[in-house]
């Protein structure tokens, strides 16, 4: 989403404009645009431009626990400043904050979304996401989707902290059977 910013830039310290967001954004980077809707405020700052909004989206997504494949509705909020490169009113080229990734407005005083919508929605996105809150998985042992129905295995509950001691406790019986004393 491109917006052009060149009379917001003319403008005083302060001063606002809102804009509604309904346009497609490649989140993953796979090639598949996934609409993207909201609301965003632009705001005039001392160096610059604040964009901030709420935004609403959908992205392929993998269950975190069955490992189907869904469509995992994500809400995430924006907020980033862009940095002009060249003032609006003198056309004179303007040094940009070093600071680390620093969005910038371009030489036509085009504030260009993407990119910060992009980088915002996939940090929003969680570590294992569910394709349902009461989501069973699969078996560990014999790979079957939980969800659909129950397996035959047997479970046997093992706690990985204990790991050591069993190590420990099979050492000592084979330690027993060479010698003798059990």
């Amino acid at each position: 989403m491109e917006i052009n910013v060149s009379q917001l830039l003319k403008s005083h310290i302060g001063a606002t404009r809102e804009y509604e967001v309904d346009e497609p954004a490649d989140i993953i980077g796979e090639g598949s645009f996934d609409p993207v809707g909201g609301k965003i405020k632009l705001t005039r700052t001392n160096r610059g431009i604040l964009v901030q909004g709420d935004l609403k989206t959908r992205v392929a997504s993998e269950c975190g626990r069955c490992l189907k494949k869904f469509e995992y509705p994500l809400t995430f909020t924006l907020e980033e400043e862009f940095f002009p490169v060249i003032d609006v009113n003198s056309g004179v080229a303007i040094e940009i904050p070093e600071e680390p990734g620093s969005f910038v407005i371009d030489e036509h005083h085009i504030l260009n979304l993407d990119e910060a919508i992009r980088q915002n929605a996939l940090l929003a996105i969680p570590m294992n996401p569910l394709c349902r809150k009461d989501c069973k998985g699969i078996c560990q042992t014999c790979g079957k989707d939980l969800n659909k129905r129950a397996c035959d295995c047997t479970r046997v509950e093992f706690d990985p902290r204990w790991a050591k001691l069993a190590q420990l406790a099979t050492k000592t019986k084979s330690t027993r059977r060479k010698k003798g004393t059990e």
